[in-house]
């Protein structure tokens, strides 16, 4: 499968920048100039009431900050779920009824639209061809995403989910332990 938005990268389990180790990030963004997305597993302990209070009221839970990236981690992009037909001001539709939202558009014309939101603090870059570069190493597998993946209820265990559900090989890596020398 080819890298667009609305897929998700699965960090192979050799994978061994500290950034990326046993992660599923979301593709917001891929193209000929590069690719942007988030880490959908890496959620942090601040929660969002103390950076972004307007949207506390309005995050799924867990309600904090997930750690989207190594990229500009002072920054914050969200990710909300939205009824199928509805395109409501200040949120982009990246697959199905997933989009980004502005967080600069007031929480109000929002709160009744999503029903569900993350917001994640930083994100994960790709210039062009690093990211297809990184696939043929065998460094990421590229997979569809599913409705729930950005909004998982155990978002420390979708790395395995994920895998679990592909069938085949990929399903036998979710068993695999994070030190293979150690079992």
């Amino acid at each position: 499968m080819e890298p667009v938005a609305g897929s998700l990268l699965v960090a192979a389990p050799s994978m061994d920048d500290p950034n990326f180790a046993r992660t599923i990030v979301l593709l917001l963004d891929a193209g000929h100039d590069g690719a942007l997305g988030v880490v959908l597993n890496r959620p942090t302990e601040l929660e969002v009431a103390e950076v972004l209070a307007p949207w506390a009221d309005v995050v799924s839970g867990p309600d904090v900050l997930f750690a989207g990236g190594p990229v500009e981690t002072d920054s914050a992009l969200a990710v909300a779920r939205v009824e199928d037909d509805e395109e409501p001001v200040g949120w982009r539709r990246v697959f199905g009824s997933t989009g980004l939202v502005d967080l600069d558009v007031p929480v109000e014309i929002l709160a009744t639209a999503v029903s569900s939101l993350r917001i994640f603090a930083g994100y994960s870059g790709w210039s062009s061809g690093q990211l297809e570069d990184e696939i043929a190493q065998g460094a990421w597998y590229v997979v569809p995403a599913q409705p729930q993946d950005p909004f998982a209820d155990d978002p420390t265990g979708l790395w395995a989910a994920v895998l679990r559900r592909q069938g085949g090989q990929l399903a036998m890596l979710a068993t695999m332990p994070s030190e293979p020398t150690l079992n």
